[in-house]
């Protein structure tokens, strides 16, 4: 307890003069017993502090060099494999014996950051055609009323700082060489160096400088396009901050307010009208919009080679009895005259592509779920006309998303199941929107039979359509066919 001079005054007097016991002026002052015997004798003053020595710190030199050298390491080590001020005192005690605690380390890191030099970064300046700076952004948006998460591919051209961005739903290799051969028919060309992060799409070994072996796929699309690539060194941001930029531009423009889309492509749309508008743009202390600078870009770009890149993963696989290949983790149907041929499946970022003897014979969107299947109603049509009674079952037919009308309508037709398969037929052939429309016409006009829906769907249509009755129905192999109804084999 620290005291007033009156009180040192009154202490001592008490003690030397009138003799007093310590107790004795310690009840007289109201003060502690312990504050008395520190000031009677005149050994301490009150005017004056008591020098406090502390102990040496566990802080020495050695180990603050130390300190430093873990945080020197983390400036080439990848973002997510820096030194925290555990790992630290950790090393510390195992190499170094230290013996303080983990919270004098802590204060003595801080410290250390602060006291480092901060990085100061040199202005750039490119050539056109010189560069450009690729990297994925992510942001959320809304399909068809369910919240998604897109994953967005950009780049940016470091001359005229024209920007390109295409969203996917994954992150994959196929997205990824998409990307890049999209861009490069956006723009009429490629530049001769691209910058990335060390995305695992196109680093196999390494980092940064120190990459020593790329993607095989990656490679490949450097030949075709004879680009070079640069890998920024991990947690050097500012090596493309000029990409980095764009994702927040695409984040803050194209995604505030969240969009509602009903596609992939809807929203890819949506983004290529804001990279459009954004060559409107003029950049501060810039002659030159950045519209007008691309076209003095464009002239030094690389040209875009004869041959168009293909980026699609492939694989052979063998239509199973059910009509359906596996392509990851989801199965897409075929046209079931295909069941046990072998086909090629190419998968892009939005859909899978199926191709035998080399013809297209199915395009689907591409699954990122678990074990769905992804089912066609055309695939299965002739199938359906072969057996009508189960048509209300079917797989297919359930996926399909009819309108509400169509089965409206066959509940009163005569045919039963029958005339509900001529209907798909007609989906399949005239398309769903068609159909709907002429049905719709019958039911309102109370007329239900398959000839009024044909009469209503021929007044808008220029060609004629045959009556599927005369459609000619070829055999096909029905073992599998259990699987579309969910039950067992008839």
């Amino acid at each position: 307890m620290k005291i007033e001079v009156d009180q040192y005054q009154n202490i001592r007097h008490l003690y030397i003069v009138q003799g007093l016991s310590k107790r004795e002026i310690a009840r007289r002052l109201g003060i502690s017993r312990n504050t008395v015997a520190k000031y009677c004798e005149g050994k301490q003053v009150p005017w004056e502090r008591k020098i406090y020595h502390r102990k040496p710190t566990v802080i020495t030199p050695e180990v603050k060099e130390f300190i430093k050298n873990c945080l020197k390491e983390d400036r080439e080590a990848p973002k997510k494999q820096h030194h925290t001020a555990k790992r630290i005192y950790d090393r510390l005690v195992a190499e170094k014996a230290f013996t303080g605690s983990e919270s004098t380390v802590r204060r003595a890191v801080r410290q250390i950051k602060n006291e480092l030099p901060k990085q100061v970064f040199i202005p750039l300046s490119f050539e056109p055609g010189e560069a450009a700076q690729i990297d994925w952004g992510e942001a959320t948006f809304y399909l068809k009323g369910e919240k998604t998460k897109a994953m967005l591919f950009c780049i940016r051209l470091c001359y005229s700082l024209a920007p390109f961005a295409v969203a996917f739903p994954a992150q994959n290799q196929e997205s990824f060489l998409e990307g890049h051969v999209l861009a490069a028919e956006y723009f009429g060309g490629v530049t001769r160096r691209n910058i990335y992060d060390n995305v695992k799409t196109a680093v196999k070994e390494g980092w940064g400088r120190y990459v020593v072996a790329e993607q095989e796929m990656f490679r490949a699309l450097r030949a075709h396009y004879a680009f070079q690539a640069d890998f920024c060194n991990p947690g050097e941001a500012h090596e493309k901050g000029l990409v980095e930029n764009l994702v927040g531009y695409l984040r803050r423009n194209v995604f505030v307010p969240v969009p509602h889309v009903e596609s992939w492509e809807e929203l890819n749309r949506l983004l290529l009208d804001h990279c459009l508008k954004y060559l409107e743009h003029r950049i501060p202390g810039r002659s030159q919009t950045v519209g007008e600078a691309l076209a003095v870009e464009k002239k030094s770009l690389l040209p875009l080679p004869a041959y168009r890149f293909d980026y699609a993963k492939q694989i052979l696989a063998t239509v199973d009895y059910y009509a359906t290949v596996k392509f990851g983790r989801n199965r897409y149907s075929v046209p079931v005259e295909l069941a046990g041929k072998q086909v090629t499946v190419k998968g892009t970022g939005l859909t899978v592509r199926i191709e035998y003897r080399g013809q297209v014979v199915a395009v689907h969107e591409r699954s990122y779920a678990k074990d769905e299947t992804k089912f066609q109603l055309d695939h299965y049509i002739r199938l359906l006309e072969q057996r009508p009674r189960a048509v209300r079952n079917a797989r297919p037919v359930k996926q399909a998303n009819l309108p509400a009308e169509i089965f409206q309508l066959a509940d009163r037709l005569p045919g039963g199941n029958h005339d509900l398969v001529k209907i798909l037929r007609l989906i399949v052939d005239c398309g769903m929107e068609p159909v709907r429309q002429a049905v719709r016409q019958a039911i309102d006009n109370r007329q239900y039979n398959i000839e009024s829906v044909l009469f209503y769907l021929q007044a808008g249509r220029r060609e004629y359509l045959s009556n599927p009755k005369d459609i000619e129905v070829k055999p096909v192999d029905l073992a599998g066919y259990d699987y579309l109804l969910g039950g067992e084999r008839q």
